[in-house]
Order: structure tokens, then sequence, then C-alpha cells
């Protein structure tokens, strides 16, 4: 496959690659820490919904990354656009090492609050480049304020 076919095919693996990497520390059902000890709060998502919604989001970031590189990377901006998208995919995958992998809400929101911020400047650098792909990102930086929210109120709750 090659050509722009290739290009998406490329996008998208990339992003559900680090998809499936931050499942790798995602609990499995039964978890001590996770289901019983932590202290979530009442409107806590069930653990269902995480899943498919992560999916779709990861989803929407691959076609919005292939929206900004797909007519190549020589086009003014899309290199640091590029970068940009990188650095919050590594974030991404830093806060599920940090919430989960080291049990730490409060590394967590630290680090989601820099992930939060990496998604605000990919979006303003992808709507120079392609506003189809800078709204494909919008649904992914609501999730992560409400994120934000649910992980700064663990932390409360687990002090």
């Amino acid at each position: 496959m090659k050509g722009k076919a290739g290009m998406l095919v490329a996008c998208l693996v990339l992003c559900m690659a680090f998809a499936f990497g931050g499942s790798l520390f995602t609990p499995v059902e039964g978890s001590a820490w996770y289901y019983e000890i932590l202290n979530k709060p009442d409107w806590n998502p069930p653990d269902w919904l995480f899943p498919p919604v992560w999916t779709v989001l990861f989803l929407m970031m691959g076609v919005s990354l292939w929206l900004v590189v797909r007519d190549g990377f020589d086009r003014p901006g899309v290199k640091l656009a590029s970068a940009l998208f990188g650095v919050q995919l590594l974030l991404n995958l830093g806060w599920s090492a940090a919430f989960f992998g080291l049990q730490s809400p409060m590394l967590g929101f630290i680090e989601i609050l820099i992930l939060w911020l990496a998604i605000v400047m990919t979006i303003v650098r992808f709507t120079a480049i392609s506003r189809p792909a800078a709204l494909l990102l919008v649904p992914y930086l609501l999730w992560v304020s409400f994120a934000s929210y649910l992980n700064f109120t663990i932390w409360q709750l687990n002090p």
C-alpha cells in the first residue's frame, strides 16, 4: 500500500500502537489498587465505557494526523505540528504509566495537565494546516478535560 492510503494506515497504526501501550498499564478486573483500595467519585464512568471511547478517540487522532501529513512534511508547519502530535502521544502514554503503573493520582494529574496543554498546542498548529484535522482533536481535548477533573477528584479522595 503506497501513497496517501499507506500514510493513512501508518497514522492509524501509530495511534493504535500508543493506545495499546497505554492499555498495558490499565488494571485488569480484580486489581486490588484500582478496584478495592482507590476511592473514586460516584460519578466515575463505568469501566466498560473507557475502551470504546478511547478506541474512537485514537482513530480520530490517526485521521487527524493523516490530514496534516498526507501531502508531505515539506509544507510549512507540518514538521512542528507532527512533532507536537508525537509529544502529546507520549504524554498520553505517560499518563497511563503515572496513574496506573506508578499508582499515583498526583503524578497522573500533573501529567494530564501537561498533556492537556500539548493537545491545545497541537490543535492550534493543526488549525493552520487543516481545520478538519484540528476539529477531529476537539473530542479528545474534551475527554481529557473531563479525565483531568476525574483525576483531580480521585487524587483529592486519596491523600
